[in-house]
This record gives structure tokens, sequence and C-alpha cells, in this order.
């Protein structure tokens, strides 16, 4: 929350803390933003299915999203998912079958309820974002409309765990993180007396979920569960898709727009993996009057002219400067009336170290196998997904580009606009069974900086019927774009197999050679179809938020070392939450994770996870802390874990595990 931040009123919308019973039993945790006309007639009802204890952890931010849209007449719940926060019943992993039986209970209930006019919508974002379209697909016939931010339809292929095939650094921290989270305990000023026995029955039946993750390598029926892109016809609802393209999940916009057979509406800024509303790198834009419209479109049968409007709108970016801390992209929205909507393709090709319009005469192969701490500065997969301000964007990728194989452009005559995904055709060889391959797009400035515009992961495993270093062909799909490279820079291809810590290393040999001769990097230009005289957004306003208190301020840090005897590269990230109080809750918390590698060898990686969580009122104080260690053992991954938790000071629970995985 800024300085100039706008709010709906001078204070904080009322709410009520509610129960949900389940036909099972159990209850669920919630709190209620019911607007004044609940008194009068019917209103509808949106509702955030998250299990990030809505009583105290997400309260200050849930009374500024909910509340703004009780203020304008619409009921808004908070839930706490089974087994989350307050609510009772087992939480052991993300997105289970019993997640959305739940919800699907959820929104009947609340369709029921005298105030409700029956109709009922779903927002989120990251986890919210998944059950919204997740539950979609199961059609609970009072769910009418969906906001999905920061989400994806399809588990595998871009969620945080896996980019390409390949693993990410992201998904082992947020593994860790989660089973922090299923950890906590419930808060007896709203459970009462038997919230350790609750407490307990969390702890006993705990399981790192990041195990179960690792078990599932390639896109099995693990990953196919909650994927909706195994059925988008299953969606029957509108559905309002949001994401940034400084976020990891911005594809998953441009596929629903495409294949989705519903009123459907696509928004991608700028930003990483957060509301619009408060929208970093900027601009934050009037987000919650966005769904407002939609909800009273879709929910209250108001004709609000949202519809009328083109179907995906995108920030096509410029002048973009890398920072991990500030990093800022000009740019301007530009529209679409439908998608996919992409212009003229154009081929580059590898021309000794250009990359040119015209295609080179024959070319010798090209080997190349990079240095393991390549990627030192490229930032997290998904920066500030956990919130806070710390240095998690990419920085100058000179250094990375300096080990990588380069192409680069001559200097651009005029700007050129590219919208859409970029692909490269490649016929290669790999040295051993699995390389992993990174492409990047970059923006070189005159004076050498290089910003990435845009890149792949893309894990390759060798055909059967191919041997070692014999070609084969290959086409790697970038993450989509809209940017506009300046004229006067010049737009590099950078390749490698490394991209150390965001992407796991290989265990063996990794190395790529390539024909330039065969290579094509095909680029999408700006499509004619493009609409630039747009309404502006409004500016971000919410709900007043509730009082809250910081006694002792948050801080990130992310720092690298070098060993310069063995070579070995260190990051470590260390993050201290801010220690806020609610009412006479007291939070706080801790993380550092770190990472290490040799800078030839891929069997030398180990990643580091450690957490702690400490909740405190008068005459009660609990500390959680989860440790997670990752490395190569006889050419397998390798997970230890431990789960300790504290009541006043002492230990009441602690559990190890230990397991191994093909990768």
């Amino acid at each position: 929350m800024t300085m100039n931040a706008i709010f709906a009123g001078d204070e904080p919308a009322p709410f009520e803390q509610i129960t949900i019973p389940l036909s099972d039993g159990t209850k669920l945790a919630a709190r209620l933003w019911k607007p004044a006309q609940a008194a009068l007639g019917q209103v509808p009802a949106v509702l955030e299915w998250i299990p990030y204890r809505q009583s105290d952890g997400t309260a200050v931010g849930d009374s500024m999203v909910h509340g703004y849209f009780a203020i304008h007449g619409i009921a808004s719940v908070r839930i706490d998912i089974r087994g989350s926060g307050n609510s009772q019943g087992l939480l052991l992993d993300t997105y289970l079958k019993q997640e959305q039986d739940d919800a699907c209970e959820v929104i009947a209930w609340l369709a029921a309820q005298p105030w409700c006019n029956g109709n009922v919508g779903m927002i989120g974002i990251s986890w919210g974002g998944f059950a919204g379209l997740q539950v979609a697909a199961r059609r609970p016939p009072a769910l009418k409309a969906v906001i999905t931010c920061c989400s994806t339809d399809d588990r595998y292929r871009d969620d945080v765990h896996f980019m390409g095939g390949a693993l990410l650094a992201d998904g082992l921290q947020w593994g860790s993180g989660l089973l922090l989270q299923l950890a906590r305990p419930p808060d007896p000023a709203h459970v009462g007396e038997r919230w350790r026995e609750m407490w307990r029955h969390r702890l006993e039946n705990l399981s790192p979920p990041l195990a179960s993750w690792l078990e599932h390598m390639d896109r099995d029926a693990f990953w196919r569960h909650g994927s909706v892109c195994e059925n988008y016809t299953a969606i029957q609802c509108p559905v309002y898709a949001v994401s940034g393209w400084t976020d990891g999940y911005s594809d998953a916009v441009l596929r629903l727009m495409q294949n989705l057979c519903v009123p459907r509406k696509g928004l991608i800024g700028p930003w990483t993996h957060v509301y619009p509303t408060w929208g970093k790198p900027g601009p934050a834009i009037g987000f919650l009057q966005e769904c407002v419209r939609w909800w009273r479109q879709w929910l209250v049968g108001e004709e609000t002219g949202i519809m009328d409007e083109p179907m995906l709108r995108l920030w096509l970016g410029r002048d973009l400067k890398p920072h991990p801390r500030d990093l800022t992209i000009e740019g301007r929205w530009i529209a679409f009336p439908e998608w996919p909507c992409e212009g003229d393709l154009r081929c580059f090709h590898l021309d000794g170290s250009a990359l040119s319009p015209r295609a080179a005469e024959a070319s010798s192969p090209l080997r190349f196998d990079t240095v393991q701490s390549l990627g030192i500065a490229a930032g997290e997969w998904c920066p500030l997904d956990g919130g806070g301000d710390g240095p998690e964007f990419q920085g100058d990728s000179r250094q990375d580009d300096a080990f990588s194989l380069c192409f680069d452009t001559q200097p651009l005559d005029e700007a050129m606009d590219l919208v859409g995904v970029a692909r490269l055709k490649l016929d290669l060889a790999l040295d051993g069974p699995t390389a992993t391959l990174i492409v990047r797009l970059n923006e070189v400035v005159p004076e050498g900086a290089s910003a990435r515009v845009t890149f792949a992961v893309q894990r390759i495993r060798r055909p059967e019927n191919v041997a070692a270093g014999q070609f084969f062909s290959c086409e790697v799909p970038l993450k989509g774009v809209a940017y506009s490279f300046a004229a006067g820079n010049r737009v590099r291809l950078a390749l490698s197999t490394t991209y150390w810590p965001m992407v796991w290393p290989e265990h063996g040999p990794g190395g790529i050679m390539i024909d330039p001769g065969a290579a094509a990097l095909l680029l999408p230009w700006m499509p004619e179809e493009v609409i630039r005289d747009l309404p502006e957004f409004g500016p971000p306003v919410s709900a007043c938020p509730i009082p809250s208190e910081e006694l002792e301020a948050g801080q990130i840090d992310r720092m690298s070392e070098w060993d310069a005897g063995t070579g070995r590269v260190k990051l470590t990230s260390r993050t201290c939450y801010p220690t806020r109080r609610l009412g006479e809750m007291v939070m706080g918390g801790s993380g550092r994770h770190f990472y290490t590698i040799l800078p030839h060898d891929g069997a030398s990686a180990q990643a580091c996870f450690e957490s702690e969580q400490i909740y405190r009122r008068p005459g009660w104080f609990t500390r959680v802390t989860v440790k997670s260690h990752l490395s190569w053992f006889a050419g397998r991954l390798t997970l230890e874990t431990q789960c300790t938790a504290f009541e006043s000071g002492e230990s009441v629970f602690q559990k190890s595990w230990k397991s191994s995985f093909e990768y």
C-alpha cells in the first residue's frame, strides 16, 4: 500500500466471521462482507478460495479487495479451504479433487442464502486463480463467472514446478514453503481450546508436497488432473483471465483466449505475481473497478459495456531496463478483437555470429556446453511471488551473454514490434541422453546493456532411434510477448545449456551441437488488427484496509559469492518478513534459501530452503520451522526434509523425510 493509495470510503467495510458446513461434517472458516443492499434484497456473491489464513495472514489485503466489492453491492467471501487457517480437516497437497468437491458445495451453500440472488462468481490470484478455472470445469450450477489471475490451464507446462520439462527452483522453494503452510496452527481465538487437537492432527498427517511433485517428472495423470486444457469445453461460464509479462503465468491468458468457447476477456500488463491494483512494475490500474463491471455484467445482468470492448488487452512494452529490484518497462496498451490474431512470421537465420533476415551459406556445426553458474543474475522465474520488495527481477544479461552462444541483428533501422509467440527451429545433436536448452531473446542497447525480453526453457530427450552426436529436428516456442524493440538497438538470440539457479542442471553430459544452416528464428510481427485507441483504466482504488501495525520492518537480501579456489558459486536469499500486529495477534517469520554449484559439474548442484513462522497472542506462542535440502546422489535427486513445531518455546513435534528420484 503506497502513500498515494486511493480508498473507497473512510472506514473499512464491515464483515462477519462465519462458518460454512460441508456434507461430511467438516466446517470451513470464512469471512463475509455483505453489502447494505443485502438487507433490502438479494445480491450476488463472489468467492475467493485459498488456504492462506483469512483471519490474519491475508486479512488486510482481503479487506481492501472484498470490502470494495461489498461497497459496490456484491457480497464477497474469503474462505480458508479444508485443513488451512481455522478450517477443520486436512490439506495434503495442491488442487486435489477433495478441494474441488468442497468448493462446489460451498458455491451451492452461498447461492441458497436468503441474501443471495443465486449467482456466484470466483476470483483469485495464483492458488485462487487455479481454483476458479478448476471449479468452473466442474460446472456447479450457481457459478456464473470467474476472474482468474496469474494461473495456468496446464499444471505441467508452465506452472511453478517445470518449464519445458525442466525442473524450476521456484517450484523447489514453493514446495518447501507449502509444507510450512500445512503445518501452521489454527488460532485459539477463533476455534477455542480444540486448536491444539486440530494442530496435532495436521502435524501427524504431514508429508512434503515437494516429494509428491518430484515423483512425477513427466506430464502424467498427476499433472493432467486440474489442468483445464485437457478439456476446455468443460468450462461453460464466462472467464476473465489476467496476468503480467513479468509473471511466470502469462502464456495461459493467450491459450485461454484461443481455446475457450465461452464469453471471455484477457488482460496482460507489465506486472509480476500480483493483482493489477498493486501492479509492479507499473503502471497499477483500477482493476477492482474492472472486476465490478465484470460481476455486474454476469451476476446481476446489467449491460456494463465490458463485453463491447476488445477480447484481449496487452501492454506493448518498450525500453525494458533490467534491475534486480527496480526493473521498469515503459510502453502503452494495445488490444485485439479476438485471439489468436498474430501477424506475419518473419524468419531470421544464423550467419556466423549474426541474426540475419537472409539465409546464410552452409556453415560448420556449433557446439555449446555453458558454464553452470550462467544465470546467477537472471532473477527468479516468478519474481515477488511471495510478496515483498526483494531483488528478484532479472539483472543486466551481459554476463550471461558472454558465456552463451549469441547471434545479433544489425542495429534496427526502425522499431520492431513483436506480438505473439516466437519460435526457434533447430537441427541439433546431444552429448548425452538429455540436455536443457535455454533460449533468450534480448534487446541490446548501443552502450551494451542486454535485457531479456522473452525466453524459453526446454529439456530435450534424444529420440530412441537417434545416436549420441546424431542430428534431429526440434522446435522451441518462447514465452508469449508484446514488445517494441527500439530503432538503433539490436535483437540478440542467446543460447545456453544452463540457467542456474532458476533451472536445475543436468547430472551428466549436457552439451548441444546445432546446425546453423538449418536454424530459423520465427518472430511474430504486430498484427494489422491491432486496436490502439483504448479507454483509459481508472486509478487503482480499493476499500480502506482494516487496522494493523508493523512492529518490525521486513527485508529481503539476495547475494552471490564466488570461491576463487574452487570456482564454486553460491547464491543466498534471506527474507525477514515484517512483524505485524492485527488486534492481539502478532505474526512474523523468516526464510533463507541458498544454491551452490561448481562451474563445470552439474552433479555438484545443491539447494537448501529454511523457513520459520511465528504466531503469538497473550498467553499463546507457536513457532514452526521447515528445512529442505535437494542434491544429486549417485545419479538421482535426493530430497531431505524436516519439520519442527514449538509451543511456548518447547518442541512438540518433529519429523524428517528422505527420498530420491529419477530425473
